[in-house]
């Protein structure tokens, strides 16, 4: 983990609040969780995270998509892709991830977030009971042919430094909640949400 030495006041007390966390998640009629989707770009982390919101969705579930190209062309923009910018992109998505499931909303973000310890990290500030981590574990080979976006065949022209599974690592998750293969279901992810 890199960390950052951030100027902070020393006048900044955190805040009670009179609605919780329990009295969303009441009022939405289901708990607030955290789907972490990790894997290759063009693995299918996004495609898979639009079918489980739109099912959540159909069953009345309130919901929302933290996706890795949306969430940089606004919130993390200034963000490029080297080690300590993908460590700060994952840190944002985590704290912004856990503010929704604050909201009583179930979370699902799309990010290769290739770093263990930044998943580990993740985990640990939603909360191991909240957080549900699905690697999207599509061979690198596959990836490539897919390339939905040309980054791959960018990459190994040398005109994308940096770009994970090629000339930066992907650390594949040791133990994850649940390994997605292009012969899974969506439904498996969704038995974490049968009551």
């Amino acid at each position: 983990m890199i960390r950052h030495n951030l100027r902070r006041a020393r006048n900044i007390h955190g805040q009670a609040l009179s609605i919780t966390r329990q009295d969303r998640e009441r009022l939405n009629d289901h708990t607030g969780k955290v789907i972490w989707l990790t894997g290759l770009s063009g693995s299918g982390k996004s495609t898979l995270a639009n079918a489980l919101e739109q099912e959540l969705h159909t069953q009345g579930k309130r919901t929302y998509l933290l996706d890795g190209d949306n969430i940089r062309q606004g919130l993390n923009k200034d963000l490029a892709f080297t080690d300590a910018d993908r460590v700060e992109n994952i840190r944002r998505i985590a704290e912004v991830a856990k503010l929704m499931m604050d909201a009583g909303l179930i979370v699902m973000t799309a990010f290769i977030s290739p770093f263990r310890q930044e998943r580990e990290m993740a985990r640990q500030l939603i909360g191991t009971e909240n957080f549900i981590e699905v690697f999207v574990d599509t061979p690198l080979e596959v990836c490539e042919q897919r390339d939905p976006k040309g980054l791959y065949k960018k990459a190994r022209n040398g005109e994308i430094p940096n770009m994970t599974g090629i000339n930066s690592p992907y650390e594949a998750p040791t133990s994850p909640d649940i390994r997605f293969t292009p012969s899974s279901s969506v439904r498996e992810i969704l038995g974490y949400f049968d009551d």
